[in-house]
């Protein structure tokens, strides 16, 4: 038996792997922030509309960006896009909130019983495919004009997205989690609450995300055909009647302002929520 031969080697230093670590520079710890780049994104699209609305040469076809934002501060500074804004909302938070709610009791009432389970998934199929703005004119004979119609489509724009989104988180929870709840004596609300709802919750969030984008679409289409009552309407109303009164810019400032909503919802309430949640639980990096 022979012995195996002994074996000393340096120790290589750092500058043998050349550089190892490289501190960013001030242009990279800038581009890295999220915020940043979005606004890159914004800037350019607002060019590229400047310009092609230049080509075009027509205000009454496709106003330049600076008179849109010319005509949106005209609107704020003399509260009529703001009011409007207003009315918009306050109808949305209604119907938005009946829609949670009644999907909340479907959902509870799936992931508790199997009629429930069935009862969901046959809405679901039925009602979902089905645009809100086919049940315009059915909404409107019930209802009459007015905020009551606004919120039943409301209603139906959120209730099924939420609703099954829900479900299917719900659905997906593992068993391993669904015996640790069991183990720890945990049952009823309780069981719900600590168990099901923080592992369904990534779900959850995204049916309320898609919640919320139906529900403002569905509004400002709905406004658009019997938004007002009693001489009052929201933004989509304000979009038909500056579309009627040929005042184009202030009719991209109305959608210009939709879409500020949009991004302020999504980037201060969703994001928010998110980075509190499911980002510090560990589940989206």
């Amino acid at each position: 038996m022979t012995e195996r031969p002994e074996f000393v080697r340096e120790l290589a230093t750092d500058n043998a792997f050349g550089v190892v670590q490289k501190p960013l520079t001030t242009f990279e710890r800038i581009w890295n922030q999220g915020y940043v780049r979005k606004a890159a994104i914004l800037v350019v699209l607002a060019l590229v509309w400047e310009l092609y609305a230049r080509w075009v040469n027509n205000e009454l076809v496709f106003p330049t960006f600076l008179a849109t934002v010319d005509a949106f501060w005209d609107g704020i500074r003399t509260g009529g896009i703001l009011q409007r804004a207003g009315h918009s909302i306050r109808i949305l938070l209604q119907g938005y909130a009946i829609g949670l709610l009644i999907a909340a009791i479907f959902t509870g009432l799936a992931i508790s019983t199997r009629f429930g389970q069935d009862l969901l998934e046959t809405l679901t199929s039925m009602f979902n495919p089905l645009p809100a703005i086919a049940l315009l004119p059915l909404a409107l004979i019930w209802f009459g004009l007015g905020t009551g119609s606004l919120i039943f489509v409301l209603v139906h724009s959120v209730l099924w997205a939420v609703a099954l989104n829900t479900h299917s988180g719900f659905k997906s929870v593992s068993n391993t989690l669904r015996m640790v709840g069991k183990n720890y004596g945990l049952s009823g609300l309780g069981y719900v609450t600590k168990i099901l709802i923080p592992a369904a919750f990534p779900s959850i969030l995204t049916g309320l995300k898609i919640g919320w984008a139906f529900a403002w679409r569905t509004l400002i289409a709905a406004e658009l055909v019997f938004g007002v009552s009693s001489g009052s309407g929201g933004l989509g109303w304000f979009i038909f009647e500056k579309k009627n009164q040929l005042e184009i810019p202030s009719v991209f400032a109305g959608l210009f302002c939709v879409i500020i909503i949009g991004l302020l919802v999504e980037n201060l309430i969703f994001r928010t929520i998110e980075a509190r949640t499911v980002r510090r639980w560990g589940m989206q990096t």
